[in-house]
């Protein structure tokens, strides 16, 4: 069972995945609901102040190399064009929108990005990510659970 936390947790912090993997991963490896869940969920906040602090410290330095400046310009392209108009537009709410939605290219990384770009306050944005991650977090758990009774 440790193991299986273990990897819902790395899960959880990936971008590969982050909760909406975690949760799933851990729930179907049989480790207790409202563990997995509360795990998860932690894991995936502690990605904010992570990809905050790369953002504003060694983002920076390792624009100077070309390979890197290109993936990262594409990456904010895909951040602005994904979550931007909504962003923009509902600002703080539009964040905790699009951080919510449990779906491939929404979520804390994108979010944290977005936050980063459109420089909103940092206080703010880690509120708006966390609010987002809970939401999602429950619409994956509940999800998860509603389709495990289904096969049990």
């Amino acid at each position: 069972m440790i193991k299986a936390i273990i990897i819902a947790i790395l899960w959880s912090l990936s971008p590969f995945g982050e909760a909406k993997v975690g949760i799933p991963y851990g729930m179907l490896n049989n480790v207790n609901i409202y563990i997995v869940f509360a795990v998860c969920f932690i894991a995936n906040v502690l990605v904010f102040p992570i990809m905050m602090f790369f953002l504003e410290h060694i983002n920076r330095h390792l624009l100077k190399w070309t390979p890197y400046k290109k993936s990262a310009l594409f990456v904010a392209r895909r951040a602005k064009t994904g979550s931007g108009a909504q962003i923009k537009k509902y600002g703080f709410w539009g964040l905790i929108l699009f951080v919510m939605i449990p779906l491939p290219g929404t979520g804390v990384y994108a979010g944290s990005i977005a936050s980063y770009i459109f420089k909103i306050e940092k206080k703010k944005a880690f509120l708006g990510n966390v609010i987002g991650i809970f939401f999602s977090s429950v619409i994956v758990w509940a999800a998860t659970l509603a389709s495990m009774q289904g096969l049990g």
